[in-house]
């Protein structure tokens, strides 16, 4: 019987390193995309009240930003499977989530527009630690 093993890259590859960074920029960019459209349209309680649910679902849908953040999700999706070829999940997984983590504070404060607060700066320093302890 034929074992068949998956050659993954070094932990520390490039390859490696660029699919992660891909992934984490396109949750935090399907993320902040998302949010964006939800500010845009308001409660959506609101929105089903006037319209009912169906006026809801096909406001979200029709929305360009949340429409841009969806596929940016989708991708993100796809890309996560390109990453987890290229290195272990216990490398991948939290090195995404930490740096979305950094991605969404800062494009939140910037993009947003929303106050980030001394105590989640200090949280996403230490996220960003660990992400440079990951990489060693």
């Amino acid at each position: 019987m034929k074992t068949l093993l998956i050659q993954l890259a070094p932990a520390g590859s490039l390859q490696a390193w660029t699919a992660i960074l891909l992934v984490a920029a396109l949750a935090v960019v399907g993320e902040v995309m998302i949010a964006a459209g939800m500010q845009q349209l308001g409660d959506l309680d609101d929105i089903r009240a006037v319209k009912g649910l169906g006026g809801a679902i096909a406001a979200v849908l029709t929305n360009l930003r949340f429409v841009t953040g969806a596929l940016c999700m989708a991708l993100n999706f796809f890309t996560m499977l390109a990453a987890l070829s290229l290195a272990n999940l216990s490398l991948a997984g939290p090195a995404i989530a930490a740096l979305t983590y950094i991605g969404n504070a800062i494009a939140a404060k910037f993009f947003l527009r929303e106050r980030v607060d001394k105590r989640r700066w200090m949280a996403t320093a230490f996220v960003a630690l660990g992400v440079f302890l990951l990489s060693r």
